[in-house]
């Protein structure tokens, strides 16, 4: 993973820059993929540069079980973020509890991960795995 500048003017660059051509039935070139963070971080660094092969995104194998149950937590637990951070009858509190344990050790940085760390702890006390 590198730093990436690029020329006056241009901000950043989001997305694929080049893919590989499919030309009977093979792929010639590789993936160039431009990134930029917009999410909320203390990294400084958000621009990146990667160079893909043209097989990098073709799965080999099929999901397991635990790949199914991790993605569907993250579904849940997405949209129990999303809800949560509109929910005017909590809002107040969790600011409050945020402020309170974000200057801790091991305290959430940003208020998304507070949410995400609240919300995913909910979920996993009502959905135990065995």
């Amino acid at each position: 993973m590198g730093k990436v500048s690029y020329a006056p003017g241009i901000e950043y660059v989001q997305g694929a820059l080049a893919k590989p051509k499919k030309k009977d039935g093979h792929k010639c070139g590789e993936y160039l993929i431009g990134t930029h963070r917009t999410a909320e971080t203390t990294n400084p660094n958000c621009t990146r540069l990667y160079i893909r092969k043209a097989e990098a995104y073709e799965r080999s194998t099929p999901a397991t079980q635990n790949e199914l149950v991790s993605r569907e937590r993250f579904t849940q637990v997405s949209r129990l973020v999303k809800a949560r951070a509109k929910n005017l009858a909590t809002i107040t509190t969790d600011q409050q509890a945020y402020a309170a344990q974000k200057d801790s050790p091991n305290g959430k940085k940003t208020w998304k991960a507070y949410l995400w760390y609240i919300c995913g702890e909910e979920y996993d006390a009502e959905h135990p795995q065995g």
